[in-house]
């Protein structure tokens, strides 16, 4: 694990013993640090007896604690947490503010913050593996893949990736990334901010923590991230907040099999940036851009059955994260080839991000809550079959699909009407298809079946 004598003798709270609570109290222990902590669970609170004291910090005085570590699920603009350390004069912190706390103890290395709203898992995961497969030692944090402070520290040289939400943003203070990066800001968590603006702000505090001589790229596709861009472009030396050219990587995009789509080619860019920004050659970024698989249940290729490609986009769950996918297969030969499984728990009452790739559509199964309304919303535009439960949906598409289709899900909707989380929505996708002979490697069709009749 991480520790550091940054931490010896103070005093924090940690309020949420899930993955990242537990190792930041592990860390703060063997770092000489006094820990309360807490949880709702009994089993968390009986791992840390006679280590750690026991005590619901709202229940508790706050004076004299140097910092409160929440996990980024809790909502600081209801909690009651905020306001009790607001008026106690405590900082409201997360795990990334203790490592920036922590880095000057660390070996040598550099960090990579990466956020937006839709694609920094994949832009993360893919900047990773290129560091990774050009040598760098380099290892991923934030909100993918283990809690930082529970690994152990890099070598000297190594690189930091971190892919960082808004709420971990809200709840950091002072790290400033070597070189950080801002996809797209589009509305989504408005639960938890006063409006728009308020969540656009949270993005853009990433690349204030930032000095000017360090480096920042932009996906500058909307309004918001080219606001952002502008406002870093104007305290920055020239050439270091810059748009992405995405285009300049598009003759390659054909060799990244798993990188397919506008968006895609715009996550590699921003990738290719960053990596590049970290010493990576050109052709050290092309080999890794053909060499990455992707991840789960973000257009996922899970194989085919008779021609029909299977694609698990459950990660998207909303509109503006669905509508790439829709965008990443045109019509070929025939006309529209993408048999499209939407609907669960719905973040907004439209589906007017994904209206531009309608044309893509031949048909659409909705599921979950959602279903009637995305079903009365798509009717006027696509054929539409109402399924309710994914296994319908999934057995009515087999039956339609011809060889060169897609069945894709890509809900464009939260899951948990239905579903634990989008990895079991996933999974489920994942099994149904298996049962009906999905196998791991697409197969090229030899000759377009819907144009065969």
């Amino acid at each position: 694990m991480i520790t550091a004598k940054v931490f010896s003798g103070k005093k924090y709270c940690v309020l949420g013993l899930a993955r990242s609570g537990m190792a930041t109290v592990e860390t703060l222990l063997a770092s000489g640090a006094e820990v309360t902590a807490w949880d709702r669970r009994e089993e968390p609170r009986e791992e840390l007896a006679g280590r750690a004291e026991l005590a619901d910090p709202l229940e508790i005085k706050l004076v004299g604690f140097d910092g409160i570590v929440v996990s980024p699920g809790v909502p600081l603009n209801t909690h009651p947490i905020a306001a009790r350390a607001a008026a106690a004069g405590v900082p409201v912190i997360g795990d990334i503010e203790l490592f920036a706390l922590a880095r000057p103890e660390l070996p040598a290395h550099r960090v990579i913050g990466i956020t937006g709203t839709n694609g920094k898992s994949t832009t993360t995961a893919l900047t990773h593996h290129l560091l990774d497969q050009a040598g760098v030692p380099a290892r991923l944090g934030g909100n993918i893949g283990l809690p930082v402070l529970g690994q152990q520290p890099l070598e000297a040289g190594g690189v930091y990736v971190f892919e960082l939400s808004s709420y971990q943003i809200d709840l950091t203070r002072s790290l400033a990334c070597d070189a950080a990066a801002l996809i797209n800001i589009t509305p989504d968590h408005l639960d938890r901010y006063d409006d728009f603006a308020a969540y656009a702000f949270a993005k853009g505090r990433l690349f204030a923590m930032q000095g000017v001589d360090q480096f920042a790229v932009f996906g500058c596709e909307d309004a918001p991230t080219s606001a952002v861009q502008q406002a870093e472009a104007a305290r920055r030396p020239e050439g270091n907040a810059v748009c992405v050219d995405a285009w300049a990587w598009e003759p390659h995009q054909q060799d990244w099999p798993s990188l397919q789509g506008p968006h895609n080619l715009q996550n590699a860019a921003i990738a290719a940036a960053l990596a590049q920004r970290m010493g990576l050659t050109r052709e050290q970024v092309l080999q890794g851009l053909a060499s990455f698989g992707g991840l789960p249940h973000r257009m996922e290729r899970m194989g085919s059955c008779n021609g029909v490609l299977f694609v698990n986009d459950s990660k998207a769950t909303n509109p503006a994260s669905t509508a790439p996918a829709l965008a990443a297969y045109p019509p070929e030969g025939a006309g529209p080839r993408i048999h499209w499984i939407c609907g669960g728990l719905a973040k907004e009452p439209t589906l007017n991000d994904c209206k531009p790739h309608f044309g893509n559509v031949a048909c659409a199964y909705t599921i979950g809550e959602a279903g009637p309304m995305f079903a009365d919303l798509l009717e006027p535009h696509v054929r539409v079959e109402r399924c309710e439960l994914m296994a319908e949906a999934v057995r009515r598409a087999v039956a339609a699909a011809d060889c060169g289709d897609v069945i894709l899900l890509s809900p464009a909707c939260a899951s948990f009407d239905q579903f634990r989380d989008y990895e079991a929505r996933g999974e489920t996708f994942r099994e149904l298809a298996a049962q009906i002979g999905c196998n791991a490697t697409p197969v090229e069709c030899g000759f377009d079946a819907r144009s065969a009749a």
